[in-house]
C-alpha cells in the first residue's frame, strides 16, 4: 500500500482536511475572520480604502477615502456630462467610497442628488461648505438640504477660511449652524481653513468638530503664513502640528489636497502624498477629487498597500 500523499508542509490528506475543516469553523466563528492577520498579541484588522471610520468623537461614519466633486470648482467633473458624472459616483459607491464632499460653490452641487439617487441615503456620508456670510443662514442650509436632496447633511463647514480673526467675523454664521444642528438639519459643523492663522484659530475654537485641512508632504497648496493659494512648497510640518492637537481635542479631520490640486502627474508624488497621510493616525479620512475610474482604482490600491506596510 503507498503511504498517504504528503502536501509541501508535510501534511498527508487526511490531516489536510481536517485542518482545512477547523480553520473553517475557527472563521465562521470569528469576528476577525475576514481581511486581518493573526500575531502572538492577537488579530490584526487589515486597514482599506473602503473602511468605515469614525470621524473624531461626533461619532459619524465615513469611508476612509472620499469622493471629491469640486476638482477645479467642479468643472472637471462636469466635463463629461451629467450621465458620466452618475456613474462615476456609482461606480465609487460599488467601491466602497460612501463619503461624498460638495460645496455650494461647485458646478456639481446641483447634480449630486440625481448623481445618488437609488443609494441608500443611510450609507452616505455628505459633507459639504457654505461659502459667504449670508443674511439668512438658516435659508441657506436649509437651501442645501432641498439641493441634496436630503433631510440632513452630516457635515456642514464654512468653506475656504484665511484670517485668523474668522471666529469672530463668522459668529453669527456658527450661531445659525447651532440651530440647524438643532433642528437636526446637519450632524456635524467645521471647517476649512486656507492659511495656517486661519488654521491656528479654527483649532483653538471649540465649536468645531470636523476640519478640513490641506495635507501633502510636498508642501503643494498647503497652508501657510500668507495664505497663499498657489502651488508654492510650503512647510508641512506646522499644519501638521495642529492636526495633531485637533485630533487630540477629539475633532475629526479630514486630509484634502492629497493630489497637490491635480499637479502631481508624476505617480511617485501621489504615492508619496498617500503614504504620508495614511501613516498618519491624527488624519481620519482623505478626500480627492476624481474624473475617470482609473483614478479611483488608483488611489484605492495605493491606500490599501500604504495601509498595509504603515
Amino acid at each position: 500500500m503507498k503511504p498517504p500523499r504528503q502536501n509541501r508542509n508535510g501534511l498527508n490528506r487526511r490531516d489536510f482536511l481536517k485542518t482545512s475543516t477547523a480553520l473553517a469553523g475557527t472563521m465562521l466563528l470569528s469576528p476577525w475572520a475576514w481581511g486581518e492577520t493573526s500575531t502572538a498579541t492577537g488579530p490584526t484588522v487589515t486597514r482599506t480604502a473602503a473602511d468605515q471610520v469614525t470621524l473624531g468623537k461626533t461619532g459619524i461614519k465615513l469611508s476612509r477615502l472620499g469622493f471629491g466633486t469640486g476638482s477645479d470648482n467642479g468643472h472637471i467633473q462636469t466635463a463629461e456630462g451629467k450621465d458620466a458624472f452618475t456613474n462615476l459616483i456609482h461606480y465609487a459607491y460599488d467601491h466602497g467610497i460612501t463619503y461624498i464632499d460638495t460645496s455650494e460653490s461647485y458646478r456639481t452641487f446641483g447634480i449630486i442628488a440625481d448623481a445618488i439617487k437609488g443609494l441608500p441615503r443611510e450609507k452616505l456620508f455628505i459633507q459639504s461648505k457654505m461659502d459667504g456670510r449670508p443674511e439668512d443662514v438658516l435659508g441657506v442650509i436649509d437651501h442645501h438640504r432641498k439641493t441634496l436632496n436630503t433631510d440632513y447633511i452630516d457635515s456642514l463647514l464654512v468653506h475656504c477660511m484665511t484670517r485668523g480673526t474668522w471666529t469672530d467675523e463668522w459668529k453669527r454664521v456658527m450661531d445659525a449652524f447651532d440651530q440647524a444642528q438643532e433642528r437636526k438639519w446637519i450632524r456635524a459643523k467645521g471647517v476649512s481653513c486656507h492659511s495656517l492663522p486661519a488654521l491656528r484659530a479654527a483649532t483653538a475654537l471649540d465649536w468645531n468638530e470636523v476640519h478640513l485641512v490641506r495635507v501633502n508632504p510636498q508642501g503643494s497648496y498647503i497652508d501657510s503664513e500668507a495664505g497663499s493659494w498657489g502651488n508654492h512648497r510650503n512647510d508641512i510640518a506646522p499644519v501638521m502640528k495642529e492636526i495633531k492637537t485637533m485630533h487630540e481635542k477629539g475633532r475629526g479631520v479630514i486630509g484634502m489636497k492629497i493630489c497637490g490640486n491635480g499637479t502631481f502627474t508624476d505617480p511617485a508624488d501621489r504615492e508619496k502624498s498617500i503614504r504620508f497621510a495614511m501613516a498618519c493616525r491624527d488624519i481620519d479620512a482623505v478626500v480627492i477629487g476624481f474624473k475617470n475610474r482609473v483614478e479611483i482604482d488608483e488611489a484605492i490600491e495605493r491606500i490599501n498597500r500604504a495601509l498595509k506596510e504603515v
